[in-house]
């Protein structure tokens, strides 16, 4: 019986645990001998997917090439790469173009993904006084 028990107290927990389902995706659009995309992968490559803003737009890498056969609309023509697309239900909600460096990349992009899912200052990653 306390087993049973057990297991019913563990699933009405796991019950009560928010699951967190991404509103939209980071889309990096990239090319091949790009300096900026690969600085940009060395950076901040290892870190996105541990971070809250990945929780609400986890990346995909698009090649600019294939920019035209993607599953998604944008606004207006990538002109640089790296570019930063936030996509929710097929379409480009906002971008941020370039890579200037993690400094510059997590207030922005932080800034961007809050205004369109709610990520909050308190849970992002730059707000840790880095």
């Amino acid at each position: 019986m306390p087993r049973l028990f057990a297991k019913a107290v563990f699933a009405g927990a796991l019950a009560l645990v928010p699951f967190a389902v991404p509103a939209a995706e980071l889309v990096m659009v990239e090319q091949v001998g790009c300096a900026y995309c690969a600085r940009w992968h060395k950076e901040i490559g290892p870190i996105y997917p541990k971070t809250p803003v990945s929780v609400s737009a986890p990346l995909r890498t698009v090649q600019l090439t294939s920019l035209d056969t993607a599953d998604f609309e944008i606004t207006r023509p990538v002109v640089f790469t790296p570019t930063f697309l936030l996509v929710d239900e097929g379409r480009e909600l906002a971008r941020l173009e370039g890579y200037a460096g993690e400094h510059f990349f997590w207030p922005l992009v932080e800034k961007m993904v809050a205004d369109h899912t709610g990520l909050t200052p308190a849970n992002a990653v730059s707000s840790g006084g880095s």
